[in-house]
């Protein structure tokens, strides 16, 4: 059973923020390696009853995201984490907090109850549970000959 789908890209953030680490002392702050839109970080884990995650989206309202899961058992997350207004008179050296619209889809194992997905909203933390089908109960039934 697989949950997670392979993000090629999830160590580039740490090699850009490292580069920018090693050009502070150079530069003026002009010189800033970035990787785009904002993508949340998920957690999954497999329970004995189900199947949890849990995604990072601090700066967001419950309002902002929305979940999905389709026929052929892909679970979805999207939303989009809007750039603040910036202030004509501040002066930023540096923006390193990225924006913009995400998506984050998982295929969910086949042993999952589609109809039991719950989700909860709790301090930038998104907890979404889908819980495990009843295991098929084998019992022996006798067969009377004919």
């Amino acid at each position: 059973m697989s949950l997670i789908k392979v993000d090629p890209f999830r160590g580039v953030d740490t090699v850009f923020r490292r580069m920018n680490e090693l050009f502070d002392g150079f530069n003026d702050g002009g010189l800033q390696f970035e990787i785009g839109d904002f993508t949340p970080r998920v957690d999954i884990c497999d329970e004995a009853e189900g199947v949890s995650f849990h995604a990072e989206l601090p700066g967001l309202d419950k309002k902002d995201v929305k979940i999905t899961v389709t026929d052929d058992r892909v679970l979805t997350i999207r939303g989009e984490k809007k750039r603040e207004e910036r202030q004509q008179n501040k002066n930023y050296t540096r923006i390193e907090r990225n924006y913009g619209s995400f998506s984050r889809s998982f295929t969910l194992p086949s042993d999952l109850k589609l109809d039991s997905v719950k989700a909860t909203f709790d301090k930038g933390v998104l907890t979404v549970w889908v819980a495990k089908k009843e295991p098929a109960m084998h019992k022996e039934q006798e067969i009377k000959i004919s």
